[in-house]
């Protein structure tokens, strides 16, 4: 491309948004035209993240002030919830990557049982593409709207879905507890985020009802249905004939506790599965074969991963390993939750979309120590 993809970045005072800055900087197709910011609107990237001084960087202001009629592509980092109705106001030219959980579930009542409220916006959410670069490749170059997944569900779904396809583990005992960094948390001043609130101390939280298992479990619906002789071959989101979204639910249930651990960024899932006949030796090498030529996702056959492995990158390391049980599997998974798990992730699905190697600036090593 001879012309530079003019992008915007809505919502880009927060986390998500100064680490998509991060990653957008020195890319070579798209050029940051336009910040959002309502709250911080006027004052300059540097005022507010100060690491960014030195930088060539428009100011932030009101997504009302955009002219969006010059904008290529959208990363949307606005909060859940508030993102349906300016998508939908967007020009229909544009390009975007939603961050937010607004269009990450296919059923709108779904929506609102999980986030209390109706969806504002339901042709688009039908139109949106789930955006798990790995698995759903071919639909996101396709798309309009890809809805970035979570950052739990892709720590999660990365190394479970291939064994669910393949029925080698249990659809029903899927057990899964994860950590996770504060900035998963987002900016905000929150009294339960201070450092005397949370330094010292690990807290499990969203027990049993945790938004991410929505997501988490329509995902392994729609594997477990690809993978039954009968079944239609793609799901309603890969662009083929749509089956009823109530026909998704099996439905499968995992067990899923997140947790907040004293660290700015990481996170790290313990996955515990059921083996269906196979090995844990024949599951480890079914994985390695799954991800062998995927850029982000490393199968490491010797050692427990961690989230040093992954900071500052678009990784996902995971470790398969035997439990105790011969039928016990567990897996160690570890993102960095702001690139592989957000704004990473996002622009490796904006490479898609725009046909460029979706490697492009993100091959960063880990930050260490």
């Amino acid at each position: 491309m001879t012309q530079p993809i003019q992008t915007a970045i809505l919502g880009a005072s927060g986390y998500t948004g100064a680490e998509l800055i991060r990653l957008l900087k020195n890319h070579p197709a798209f050029r940051i035209a336009a910040l959002t910011g309502d709250s911080q609107a006027g004052k300059p990237m540097a005022q507010v993240y100060p690491h960014l001084r030195g930088q060539e960087l428009p100011a932030l202001v009101k997504h009302t002030e955009v002219d969006f009629a010059a904008i290529d592509l959208v990363f949307c980092c606005l909060p859940h919830g508030t993102t349906q109705e300016i998508i939908a106001g967007l020009p229909n030219h544009v390009k975007i990557v939603d961050l937010s959980a607004d269009f990450r579930l296919a059923d709108p009542a779904a929506y609102a049982e999980w986030y209390g409220h109706p969806h504002a916006a339901t042709e688009l959410q039908k139109e949106a593409v789930y955006g798990l670069s790995e698995h759903y490749r071919e639909s996101v170059k396709n798309a309009r709207l890809v809805a970035n997944p979570g950052c739990y569900p892709t720590a999660i779904l990365l190394p479970v879905l291939p064994l669910l396809k393949a029925g080698m583990i249990d659809p029903e005992r899927i057990i899964v507890d994860a950590m996770s960094g504060i900035s998963g948390a987002g900016r905000s001043a929150k009294q339960e985020m201070l450092f005397t609130e949370l330094d010292g101390g690990v807290s499990a939280y969203g027990i049993g009802r945790h938004r991410h298992m929505a997501e988490i479990e329509q995902e392994l619906n729609v594997a477990i249905r690809k993978s039954e002789p009968g079944e239609p071959a793609m799901s309603p989101r890969s662009g083929a004939k749509q089956s009823p979204v109530g026909d998704l639910a099996k439905h499968i249930k995992i067990s899923f506790t997140p947790h907040l651990v004293p660290m700015p960024r990481g996170m790290l899932a313990t996955i515990h599965l059921t083996l269906n006949g196979a090995t844990v030796e024949q599951a480890r090498e079914a994985l390695a074969a799954a991800y062998a030529e995927e850029p982000f996702v490393q199968v490491v056959m010797d050692a427990p991963v961690s989230t040093h492995q992954v900071r500052g990158t678009n990784f996902c390391f995971f470790s398969v390993m035997q439990g105790r049980a011969t039928d016990e599997l567990i897996i160690v998974s570890a993102i960095d939750n702001l690139v592989k798990g957000a704004s990473g992730q996002a622009l490796q699905n904006a490479n898609l979309m725009f046909g460029l190697p979706e490697t492009t600036n993100l091959e960063a090593t880990a930050i260490f120590p």
